[in-house]
């Protein structure tokens, strides 16, 4: 298991290697501590006492947070099921990353149960969100801030780390409010990530290549195609739902950064930028109930015989993929 970076809820930086926790507080008070430190500081010597049953938060301070939507598949498939007579990609989508910001305020930790929320889900018609889903992606934390635009080759040299990151959202409330300014109090109630946030260099071995992209991004853009290959899984109520992998994302983090900065945008330390849902081309890969259940129409089986469209109260949704650890959250009910 890869080295990676958390909090204790207590306050104090600790660290999982292997099967062990290890206690840095004695290298820094926290993890938005050591990132402001620069990458000279991001491999310090992993001594320290080892912790045991120890109960994490947060891992840092979500400064801001950008989801952006870099999935070929899973963009394809939301539009064969909401445009079926016209071309599933808009126009943009081949050309740039496309993404929106969201609410940083509301990223919680790995286990933090996650309230239905309530909203507009059509004319004249409030109420507590019918169809509850997830989505799978990988968040990557900045670490070293930025001012002005960043060039694609020097992207990752300011991202400090990974996680899994799973972005709730309410489609009906979505669906209703999203046009035209796109997803607001659909996406802005709960996002959860890991809390373990996994240094980006350990991941340097998962780098794969791609299929080149088509149409050739425009200059600000252009890099070799690159991905990860990070095996993934989607578990309900105990049943494996999905299986994906980070190799399917089209558009990867270097290109983000560069779209994300291109207008002279700032990073900060502590920005969380979500990768946006990742599915493949299978069924088996779809990231997220809307595609699985194909908006309602094609129900999932679960182990237990029952099925679902959407998530229903007392679901529990666990997302993996190794070395990255798992990111869980149970569905209460409304207020």
């Amino acid at each position: 298991m890869a080295l990676a970076y958390g909090l204790l809820a207590g306050g104090g930086l600790c660290a999982r290697v292997g099967e062990r926790i290890l206690d840095l507080s004695h290298v820094a008070g926290s993890l938005d501590e050591l990132m402001r430190r620069g990458p000279a500081a991001w491999a310090p010597p992993l001594e320290g006492p080892e912790l045991e049953d120890s109960e994490l938060a947060l891992p840092f301070s979500v400064a801001d947070y950008v989801d952006f939507y870099s999935s070929l598949h899973h963009a394809s498939n939301v539009g064969l099921m909401f445009r079926p007579d016209a071309e599933p990609l808009l126009p943009n989508w081949l050309q740039m990353p496309v993404g929106y910001h969201g609410r940083a305020g509301t990223v919680v930790p790995s286990g933090t149960p996650i309230r239905r929320p309530a909203g507009q889900r059509g004319p004249g018609d409030f109420g507590p969100t019918q169809a509850l889903d997830i989505e799978l992606e990988l968040g990557f934390v900045i670490g070293v801030p930025s001012h002005g635009p960043v060039a694609v080759d020097r992207a990752l040299d300011h991202v400090f780390g990974a996680v899994l990151l799973n972005d709730w959202s309410a489609r009906d409330i979505q669906g209703w409010e999203y046009r035209p300014l796109g997803p607001f109090l659909g996406k802005s109630f709960a996002t959860s990530i890991s809390s373990w946030v996994v240094p980006l260099s350990e991941l340097d071995s998962l780098r794969v290549e791609a299929e080149p992209q088509d149409p050739e991004p425009l200059p600000y853009l252009r890099e070799p195609a690159w991905a990860y290959d990070i095996p993934l899984e989607i578990e309900l109520n105990g049943a494996v739902v999905a299986r994906s992998n980070a190799r399917f994302l089209y558009w990867s983090i270097a290109q983000q950064i560069a779209h994300l900065t291109s207008n002279g945008a700032s990073l900060r330390v502590g920005d969380l930028l979500g990768s946006g849902t990742i599915s493949g081309p299978e069924r088996e890969h779809r990231g997220c109930l809307l595609e699985l259940s194909w908006a309602g129409q094609e129900p999932i089986a679960l182990t237990d015989g029952s099925t679902r469209t959407f998530l229903e109260d007392g679901d529990e949704v666990v997302l993996r993929g190794e070395p990255l650890g798992e990111v869980r959250g149970r569905i209460l009910p409304g207020a």
